[in-house]
Formats: structure tokens, C-alpha cells, sequence
């Protein structure tokens, strides 16, 4: 039987999940972040990458995930960020159209691992450019979809955007300054009806829009934002995974009762992505 791989909120219980080990990372001038850490002359260290990603690994099977290992390739150092290539939906899984040359190859490997799984693509993103990292699908039946149109564009957003508005969806499109890379730079969701957010780089209508359904933020400073401090994965049952960098956060999510699994993650953050990033949820309950 092929998998059935579905996800129809950010926060429902976390099952399975695909990752890539970071052997051929590398930074690569491609976001602000990753120019700023190497304008600094930071240099990456791969033990130090592999070491922390197993850190990740472990985080997410305490949390009784399976997690799948996607083979990384050498000419792709960023495929570590399985959260961009392919978003999967409460209709299964969507293939996204990666828009920095140097991360567009991605697709096929994506294409390979899916293909050996006997998984289906539910739609294929052919208009503009889609990236996972700007897709939060917030709970069943509610989505929003970032669209910088540096990684995503409009035409990009607005494609899956429509296809989740004809199974009855209600989408918000949400602009925002590119200098962001995506949306989950800015927010992500910690628990039901609980998210992390940089309220100065988001716009008050998204934050009014989203208190109108019952999501409050815990706010993130612009700093903190910029070292990847609001990219989080929640696991569902009141447990998120954060990087152990992001000190105030973490406190402030325990705060809110949650349980914080927080691996350290300061090399990849440099580089422009967080837990969030590097993981692709597969399955979640709910």
C-alpha cells in the first residue's frame, strides 16, 4: 500500500517526517542571513553540522516521529532545508517550484524519494515560484501563504491558494518585505491557537486577521527574528522543538506550559534556516 501522507495543521501531532543530512552543506550568499554570516568570515564546520542535525534527529524521535532520511547530493548543499521542495497537504503531498538557481534541482531527488515510496503528488506548482517555508497550513480548513515575491510570488501563492479554496479553504495571501527570505522567518505556530511572531516585519492586518481566529503571538524582536528565533516546529500535545540559541523564546514557551525540545541549531541558523526548515512533516494526526 502506498503511504497515505497528509497534513491538515501545523500543530496536530507529529507522526512522520522527512529530513537531510547536512554532509554537502554549505552557506551560500542566497538570503540576507547567509551573507551577513559570511561578511563576517564564518565559516561552516561539518562535523559541527552533522553533529547538531543528529541533535534535531534525536529531538524529533523523542517525540515518537519516524523520521526518513532524504540522500543528500553534492552540488545541492541546501536540500538540509527539506521544508521547501515539497509541502504536504491534507490532500497529500504538492511540489513546489524552488526559485534561487541554485536550489532548483531539488525537485528532482524530491521526485525520486516520492517515486520509491509509491507517493502521489497531490498538485504540481507551475505558476511563479512556491517555497514551503511560506506555506502554514494554520488548522483544518485555514491556511496562509507568504508571498515576499522573492522566494514566492504571487502567481506562485496564488495557484495553491486556489486549489485550497476549491476544497472549501479559506486562504490569506500574505505580502511581505523579501528581505525576510519566507514567512516562517517571521512566524510559525507553537500549539492550537498559539504562534511566534516578529510583529514589526508583518503587517497589523495579518496580526488582526489572525487574532480573528483565535491565534495569539508570542512576540519575537527583529534580532532574535533575523537569528531564526520564530522558526519552530511544532510537534502537537503541547511540545515544540526550538534551537537552544533562542533563550527568551524557549522560556516564554514553557511559560505557556508547552513542553521545548531545543537541540542546538546555531550553524544552520546562520545560514538562514531553522527546525522549521529543516523539516518536511509528513504525517500529522488531526
Amino acid at each position: 500500500m502506498p503511504p497515505s501522507w497528509t497534513v491538515a495543521s501545523e500543530t496536530g501531532p507529529l507522526r512522520e517526517v522527512l529530513v537531510c543530512p547536512p554532509d554537502h552543506y554549505r552557506w551560500i550568499p542566497t538570503n540576507a542571513i547567509a551573507r551577513r554570516t559570511l561578511a563576517a568570515g564564518g565559516q561552516a564546520d561539518l562535523q559541527g553540522l552533522q553533529a547538531q542535525h543528529r541533535e534535531l534527529v534525536a529531538a524529533l524521535e523523542q517525540a515518537a516521529a519516524t523520521v526518513h532520511h532524504l540522500r543528500p547530493e553534492p552540488h545541492l548543499p541546501y536540500m538540509a532545508y527539506t521544508r521547501d521542495s515539497v509541502v504536504v497537504t491534507h490532500r497529500g503531498p504538492v511540489l513546489c517550484q524552488l526559485e534561487r538557481p541554485q536550489r532548483r534541482g531539488e525537485y528532482a531527488p524530491l521526485l525520486d524519494w516520492h517515486a520509491a515510496q509509491g507517493s502521489g503528488f497531490w498538485r504540481k506548482s507551475s505558476a511563479g515560484t512556491l517555497e514551503g517555508g511560506d506555506i502554514h497550513i494554520l488548522r483544518p480548513g485555514l491556511a496562509c501563504i507568504g508571498a515576499s515575491g522573492g522566494r514566492t510570488d504571487l502567481a506562485g501563492a496564488e495557484q495553491l491558494a486556489g486549489w485550497l479554496r476549491a476544497e472549501g479553504w479559506e486562504v490569506r495571501v500574505e505580502p511581505f518585505d523579501e528581505h525576510f527570505l519566507h514567512l516562517d522567518v517571521l512566524f510559525c505556530l507553537a500549539a492550537p491557537g498559539l504562534a511566534v511572531a516578529c510583529l514589526d516585519g508583518l503587517d497589523e492586518g495579518f496580526h488582526g486577521w489572525l487574532a480573528g481566529h483565535g491565534i495569539r503571538c508570542i512576540p519575537v524582536p527583529y534580532r532574535e527574528a533575523m537569528r531564526l528565533g520564530c522558526n519552530i516546529l511544532a510537534l502537537g500535545n503541547d511540545r515544540v522543538i526550538s534551537a537552544a540559541e533562542s533563550h527568551d523564546l524557549n522560556a516564554a514557551l514553557r511559560a505557556e506550559g508547552l513542553t521545548v525540545l531545543d537541540p542546538a541549531l546555531s550553524l544552520f541558523t546562520a545560514g538562514g534556516g531553522g527546525p522549521h526548515c529543516l523539516t518536511c512533516p509528513l504525517l500529522r494526526d488531526g
